[in-house]
């Protein structure tokens, strides 16, 4: 809602993508959360009728752009793209965090640790290798795993179609992980710094062609963002992309992605972790909008369509 508050849906119209009214998913109910089971149970509804919605939007060929609160949520838009597109598909994970983690490398538990983990195809693990959650958040995560395995299905996103942008809080167990992901690429803040962003786009858009991807989901975590410029997010990690490194990394996607001759195209967008009880007059979601019109080619000079 805060991010439709900060009119996305004008914004996107006079950058020339007319929308259908938005979809709503999940409401709140106003009701504090109830047993992890039953957000558990909850999530895994969220999760399925968002990638059937997804994979409806692409079928159609429409341009989806999900509007979630914790990561968790791609778990459930990827999954549609995957169904869709997935012999094509790669995805750009634009974020302080790897969002890698199985149940057996998990140090918290949360769900929103773990999308890419599931999407990828990577296993459970032992109970005995656990990373450190309490007892009780173990054993849920591994009771409600093989519910989201049963979300992304037999098709999974290959290690070779995935990159990171951004990453600056990664777990060890998540760099493990990473070794289970050949060809996957990981570009941290600290690479942004000694590096510039046109060549580490440049790298990015060449190690796409070169797996032969032909659909790109970019999924934007606000949290990517140093928290002086997107303060309303609730994982937020200091030392993250400044406002104009924000909106220079999604112009240069742009610039890609919208060339007729670029030999992948977007088909989806996560936009999440907004959380307005954190923010300064609704600034992250401001941001968010600004960042997502940015990346479907609004300039300084371009007029409006």
């Amino acid at each position: 809602m805060a991010i439709q508050l900060q009119g996305l849906v004008e914004e996107l119209g006079r950058a020339g993508y007319p929308c259908v009214p938005v979809k709503t998913v999940s409401e709140l109910d106003g009701k504090l959360p109830g047993t992890r089971q039953e957000c558990d149970d909850t999530a895994v509804k969220v999760l399925t009728a968002t990638r059937d919605i997804v994979g409806a939007v692409i079928d159609r060929d429409g341009l989806p752009i999900v509007l979630g609160g914790d990561h968790s949520i791609s778990i459930g838009s990827i999954s549609g793209a995957l169904r869709a597109r997935a012999e094509g598909l790669a995805v750009l994970w634009i974020d302080a965090h790897m969002d890698l983690n199985t149940p057996s490398t998990t140090p918290s538990g949360n769900m929103h640790g773990m999308p890419l983990a599931v999407l990828s195809g990577l296993k459970a693990g032992s109970r005995s290798a656990s990373a450190g959650a309490t007892e009780a958040w173990i054993e849920a995560v591994y009771a409600v795993w093989p519910r989201l395995e049963e979300i992304v299905g037999p098709r999974r996103l290959r290690g070779d179609r995935l990159a990171w942008v951004g990453l600056r809080e990664v777990d060890s167990g998540e760099v493990e992980n990473l070794s289970q992901l050949p060809g996957a690429l990981a570009v941290t803040m600290q690479d942004i710094d000694v590096r510039r962003l046109p060549d580490l786009v440049s790298d990015i858009h060449h190690w796409l062609v070169a797996s032969g991807a032909t659909d790109l989901w970019v999924s934007f975590d606000v949290d990517s963002l140093d928290p002086v410029f997107a303060p309303g997010t609730g994982t937020a990690v200091r030392g993250g992309l400044s406002y104009r490194e924000g909106h220079l990394l999604a112009e240069l996607l742009a610039q890609r992605v919208l060339d007729p001759k670029n030999p992948y195209r977007l088909i989806g967008v996560d936009l999440v972790e907004v959380n307005p009880l954190r923010d300064r007059e609704n600034e992250t979601a401001r941001m968010a909008v600004e960042w997502l019109c940015s990346l479907l080619g609004k300039t300084i000079m371009k007029a409006e369509a």
